[in-house]
């Protein structure tokens, strides 16, 4: 072989060995992120080719599934009730596909495609049948999440509610509003999805953010639960122990005297007991008691009770984008007066209504904290079942004779101070909270559980700029859920 040839030959080869690794490349390494691209026209022709799985209450109620239409799209996603669902279905689209919600969370397993139903696929290929994507049946209990959604537009509130079992950790409801329309995004027209999408994305309301999972607040007296409970760990304090509180309590440190809502959490003699400290929420026992507990037990107890983590709510990179929830933050390396508004849930730590919910379930469940879930079921078209939710341990927050106190101290809250968040009858432990905002608005809390005796249900409700307190606006709307659940 001349040098020439020698030379086309290796040039030759090059170009095979080049075209040979782009192509891997393609097929391989980057193959999912081409497919998932919103770019890609074929990617998407062929999710919409074969009718998406649907996604059902608790109950087998239809939340969203799929019907053939007359188009390029073949299949058209629709969504029952869909503003009163959206924080749970989240939306598929064809501008930028499922990016949220179960949608998001199960889309592998929703558009047929995931590993776990190949048999499936299996069995279309042999029969000719058309392919489908698997069933998802979430925990969502639809008279309580439509209940939690009409109490919270009935008066505007900007809020949230989050429902959910205490001992196995499964989500009964999860509301936020303002809220949006999943159909609006789920048409097949193009450019009017994606207007409706910029609309939304832009809102001065942010419609699109699930404020139970992705909206941090001021938790305000909520936070002395985990004080409390910090507190009890220690083995110094019981909800009889007496601890200094006041009229007022000067901030260390500074000229600032932080003050009690009301004259009873004064206590007497600048006294109060534990329990009634919770009771009454008063700023000033909680204030010198997280200083005197100092910041590294309630950061620890805060820790313990998921502060600082992200929590995955359902889903896994496997077949999706998981659903979580930001991390709720307690701050580190305070001040002692810092410190102080720490205890009593103003400063700078922040919570979601999730957590809040998770930390009643905490207490209702003897100290165990468990993760939070909202799929119960996966099964493929033939109902064959694919995956089953089952209950899994967090932490061991705290001991259970701790647990027994706070839902003491809990129901000592509801029966002396907040009557109006119990329905008749029934036992409930709670703790109100009210965040101030410091433009006359408010944050208003309620968060707990019923029945105290035999916790079924645990609550946390949220309700962003409010003008009163959390027991007034909330209260009412706990009673109403728990009245509904337990009935």
């Amino acid at each position: 072989m001349n040098r020439s040839l020698r030379h086309i030959f290796y040039v030759v080869i090059s170009l095979f060995v080049i075209l040979g690794i782009s192509s891997s490349l393609l097929m391989v390494v980057t193959s999912e992120q081409l497919n998932s691209d919103t770019r890609n026209t074929r990617s998407l022709y062929k999710e919409y080719s074969r009718p998406r799985g649907s996604i059902l209450a608790s109950d087998g109620t239809i939340l969203a599934s799929s019907a053939p239409s007359n188009d390029f799209f073949h299949y058209q996603r629709s969504y029952t009730d869909g503003a009163v669902y959206a924080p749970v279905t989240g939306y598929f689209s064809v501008t930028v596909r499922a990016d949220r919600g179960v949608e998001a969370s199960r889309n592998s397993q929703l558009s047929g495609q995931a590993s776990g139903l190949w048999i499936s696929r299996l069995k279309n290929l042999l029969t000719g049948n058309t392919d489908s994507g698997a069933v998802i049946t979430t925990s969502i209990d639809t008279k309580l999440q439509k209940l939690a959604y009409q109490l919270l537009t009935t008066h505007g509130y900007d809020g949230a509610v989050v429902a959910m079992e205490p001992s196995t950790g499964r989500i009964l409801a999860m509301a936020s509003t303002p809220s949006y329309d999943p159909n609006a995004l789920a048409s097949h027209d193009t450019e009017a999805v994606a207007q409706t999408y910029s609309d939304l994305a832009h809102d001065s309301n942010s419609v699109l953010i699930n404020r139970a999972t992705n909206q941090l607040y001021s938790p305000g007296s909520t936070f002395k639960v985990v004080v409390a409970a910090a507190a009890l760990e220690t083995g110094n304090y019981s909800p009889d122990t007496q601890i200094p509180a006041g009229a007022t309590y000067r901030l260390p440190g500074t000229a600032t005297d932080l003050p009690n809502s009301t004259s009873i959490a004064n206590g007497t003699n600048g006294q109060i007991s534990l329990e009634n400290a919770l009771a009454y929420s008063s700023n000033t026992a909680f204030a010198q008691l997280g200083v005197t507990l100092g910041e590294s037990k309630i950061s620890d107890m805060a820790k313990k009770l998921g502060f600082g983590s992200t929590i995955t709510i359902d889903g896994s990179n496997n077949i999706g984008v998981p659903m979580t929830a930001v991390a709720s933050n307690f701050p580190t390396n305070q001040t002692a007066d810092k410190l102080a508004l720490s205890s009593i849930g103003q400063g700078d730590v922040t919570e979601t209504p999730l957590l809040n919910a998770m930390i009643a379930s905490t207490v209702a469940n003897g100290g165990v904290m468990v993760k939070p879930t909202l799929v119960d079921t996966v099964r493929a078209n033939d109902l064959s079942l694919i995956s089953q939710r089952s209950t899994q341990t967090l932490s061991t927050a705290f001991s259970s004779s701790t647990a027994s106190a706070l839902n003491q101290m809990m129901q000592a809250v509801v029966s002396k101070d907040a009557p109006g968040a119990a329905p008749s009858g029934v036992k409930v432990a709670a703790k109100t909270g009210t965040a101030q905002l410091g433009n006359s608005t408010n944050n208003g809390w309620l968060m707990g559980f019923a029945p105290a005796d035999n916790p079924k249900i645990a609550i946390s409700i949220v309700l962003h700029g409010i003008s009163g307190y959390g027991i007034q606006e909330a209260g009412p709307i706990m009673r109403s859920l728990i009245q509904e659940y337990l009935q």
